[in-house]
């Protein structure tokens, strides 16, 4: 750890405690060259993977646009937010525990289609609807035959 006053390489821990909180490590640090001390702390960092668009793009998962379009299928539907978070919540460590760097934004919209038929039937058709590209009453029809039979969807 470098010093933050002189930028010496060369620094030793002289104390090491938990945060009260429990989430992060507190060290005291003393510099071998200037002899001043100074404060770090030490927490988990958890990263979400890039999505990869259909179109080839990539960007950043982002919660709050995850949110948002379960809001639209969501729409003047009677599920509190606290569920919604829930599943966006579910939705990231589903995510997170994948270890993986890059994930395609289809199995982003599995995740959410999975979510969707728990909360509600109407916001699943609804997001499949889009989701799938639905051309005809027969695909609206075959995904909610889907719902209904487990061993289908």
């Amino acid at each position: 750890m470098k010093c933050p006053f002189c930028h010496h390489a060369d620094t030793q821990v002289i104390d090491s405690r938990i945060t009260e909180e429990g989430d992060a490590i507190r060290r005291r640090r003393k510099c071998s060259a200037c002899e001043r001390r100074f404060t770090t702390y030490e927490r988990a960092e958890l990263s979400l993977p890039v999505v990869a668009k259909r179109n080839g793009t990539r960007m950043d998962f982002d919660p709050t646009r995850l949110r948002a379009s379960m809001g639209v299928a969501l729409r003047k539907r009677s599920i509190p937010m606290a569920q919604v978070d829930a599943a966006v919540q579910r939705i990231e460590e589903k995510l997170q525990l994948t270890g993986e760097r890059e994930v395609s934004s289809e199995t982003i919209g599995e995740l959410v289609m999975a979510e969707l038929k728990q909360l509600d039937q109407v916001a699943y058709v609804r997001f499949a609807s889009v989701y799938k590209s639905f051309k005809d009453i027969r695909e609206f029809v075959q995904a909610i035959d889907e719902m209904n039979d487990p061993d289908r969807g």
